[in-house]
């Protein structure tokens, strides 16, 4: 006969776990901002464009695979996480409820920042930069309010959040489906970090913006794992008979 404790789900991680989370957040922020100081922006971007522009930028593969079937496997897969929040499937059924909501809102929030980012940029897609065959002149996404010349509206990088919004995951799997939310996490590194050199070949975007982009998904996903683990914990009765991730699973 099953023991009443080995039905019940495995606690969320330690504090100790979420202060080594917060030393590698702030550890993968320095790497972007010595990115940044470095200047390497323009020299990267030169190892696939030039003064007559990026010979990649119409490339039958990146454009139709690359760039528009990512994007739309990607919207599939949002769609169907978001069915298995009432109907899960898979490891999804060992996911409680509360964390698969976790999952499907901090992957949406992230491309939802993301975009609102990238409608108030004044920052300009490589291509359309001079040196690469454009009109606009470099300017560094940190001058804000200060407009390049060109077309604007290009940081952070749009198409690589379609891989690095799913970071998501990891932090919702963490707690109860660790060895799972590890393959999780390597997914989504690797499929952003595709994506983003897609465009970059490209003349899409500069390596900065998809740096940022993959620090801001996992921020942002981050925060809604601080937030649904403090509202689960917040809500546990009072005898702590069951853990926080059981009570807000559907009867």
């Amino acid at each position: 006969m099953k023991s009443p404790a080995s039905s019940i789900p495995p606690l969320p991680l330690r504090q100790s776990s979420t202060a080594a989370l917060l030393a590698w957040t702030v550890a993968a922020l320095a790497c972007v901002l010595a990115w940044d100081m470095s200047g390497q922006d323009m020299p990267f971007a030169r190892w696939f464009g030039n003064s007559q522009g990026f010979a990649l930028q119409n490339d039958w593969f990146l454009v139709n695979i690359a760039h528009e079937g990512a994007r739309k496997i990607a919207w599939i897969v949002a769609m169907g996480l978001s069915l298995m929040i009432w109907w899960p499937r898979g490891w999804m059924r060992k996911l409680p409820y509360a964390r698969r909501i976790q999952l499907v809102v901090g992957a949406l929030l992230s491309l939802v920042v993301m975009a609102v980012m990238k409608r108030i940029s004044a920052t300009s897609c490589p291509w359309d930069i001079a040196d690469f065959g454009g009109v606009g002149h470099y300017v560094s996404h940190w001058a804000w309010g200060i407009t390049d010349g060109g077309s604007g509206h290009c940081f952070p990088a749009g198409h690589a959040s379609a891989g690095f919004a799913f970071l998501s995951g990891y932090f919702a799997l963490r707690h109860n489906q660790p060895r799972v939310a590890r393959l999780w996490l390597a997914a989504a590194l690797v499929a952003g970090f595709a994506l983003g050199l897609a465009q970059q070949m490209r003349g899409a975007h500069f390596m900065s913006h998809t740096l940022w982009t993959a620090w801001l998904c996992w921020t942002v996903s981050g925060l809604c794992d601080l937030f649904t683990t403090r509202s689960l914990a917040q809500q546990a009765p009072a005898d702590a008979a069951l853990p926080p991730d059981d009570l807000l699973a559907p009867d």
